[in-house]
This record gives structure tokens, sequence and C-alpha cells, in this order.
């Protein structure tokens, strides 16, 4: 599909006539399209309309040469070429508004190939690029597990005996007991005792309370714990 390029501010466009051409249809039945449905489209979105100085200027810049009897020109935009693409429904329409997508409206850079020095001053920058943002993303993980240590150390702080570990204390407790009294009616005493220094010595309200970390070292303090009255 050749076209002659028109550009206004920017944008590429095409006059009703191109567009008509390209769809398979007349100028009049675009016209009419757009005027049925012209609450669909947008001014200076689907198309520009030039009129006055507007339109003198542009007659001005020669891209087109234009009746001298045109008083009013519609230029769409790609978008503009949709809705009018949509409007047909036709095979053929739709056809073209690809082809004008791909060869008209989108504008293709110059892609200008580098010089051996030129490309290898490219690699080595991404390369350096690549490096700095890996080291990045290390200082970020290294943050990221500190962090995780962090919470894992306040959360260890906040757990406290599983009831299996609590067993665990209270039999120590128990064997503690029996193995330093023999008189069933001095245990209660020793019991209150021991649980109270439990308490004393972890901080807590109660031997469920000692924290999960610390059972290790509350177990050892129950078996090496003698009362005051025998010390």
């Amino acid at each position: 599909m050749q076209l002659q390029t028109i550009v206004n501010q920017g944008h590429r466009v095409l006059t009703t006539s191109q567009l008509a051409e390209a769809y398979g249809t007349d100028s009049d039945r675009i016209n009419r399209n757009f005027n049925r449905n012209k609450e669909r489209y947008q001014e200076n979105k689907h198309y520009f309309q030039l009129e006055g100085e507007q339109l003198k200027e542009f007659r001005a810049n020669g891209q087109i040469d234009l009746p001298p009897n045109v008083n009013r020109l519609y230029l769409w935009t790609e978008k503009g070429a949709w809705l009018h693409a949509k409007s047909l429904n036709t095979d053929q329409a739709w056809d073209a508004y690809e082809l004008l997508v791909d060869d008209y409206y989108t504008i293709k850079e110059n892609v200008i190939p580098l010089s051996k020095d030129q490309a290898l001053i490219t690699a080595l920058k991404t390369t350096a690029n690549l490096l700095e943002r890996q080291q990045e993303v290390e200082q970020e993980q290294h943050e990221i597990r500190k962090l995780v240590t962090q919470i894992d150390n306040k959360v260890e702080e906040q757990i406290t005996l599983t009831s299996g570990e609590q067993r665990r204390l209270q039999k120590g407790i128990a064997s503690k007991i029996y193995e330093i009294c023999d008189d069933p009616k001095a245990r209660p005493t020793l019991f209150r005792e021991l649980h109270r220094e439990i308490k004393d010595r972890f901080g807590v309200a109660s031997y469920k309370d000692v924290k999960r970390k610390e059972l290790q070292s509350a177990i050892r303090y129950v078996e090496n714990w003698v009362p005051r009255r025998v010390s």
C-alpha cells in the first residue's frame, strides 16, 4: 500500500480520500459513517479538523495538493482509522487497517550499525551496569537477611513452651523434689518453692511461660537446684 505521507502536529494522518481508497470505499461513505457516529470521535484524538488559518498553513507546507474549493479538511489518526474500520466492518477494511498500522502509522526508526569500537564500548557499559545492579541486589539481599534474622529473634523471644515441653519441665521438677525429699508432707512446700524460684529466675508468671529457647537452661536450673532450708 503506497500512500503519500502526511504529518500534522507530529502525527501521521490520512485524508478522507486516502482512507476511503485504502478501505475500498468512497469518501461519501466515510463522511456518512462519521456524521452518524460523531459522538464517538474526539477531535485531536481520532481526527484533526483544519479550516481557516490552520488550513491555510497546511496548504502552505505543500504536503499534498488540495483543490481550491476545499474550506475544511479532516485528517484521520490511527485511532480514527480504527473507528472507521469498525464502522465499515469489512474484511478489506480490517486488512487495510492492519497494513496501515504496520506500514504507515508506525514510524520505524532507522537503526545505525555500530562500529566495532562502539559495540565494544556498549558491551562494556552494559556489563558494568549489570555488575552494579548485581551489587545492589546483593546488598538488598543482605539487608533482607538481616531483617529476617531480626524478625526471627523477636519471634523467638515470644515463643513459650509447647505442651510437651511443659510436661518435660514439670517432670524434671517432680524428679528433683522426689530426689531430695522422702517426706510426702514436706514435698508440697518444696514444689511451691521451686516453682517460685523458676518464676523469679526466668521472669515469668508460671513455669508454662518459660521461653522455648530457655528450656534447656530451665532444666539445668532444676537439676542443680538446692532448697534454701537444705543449703
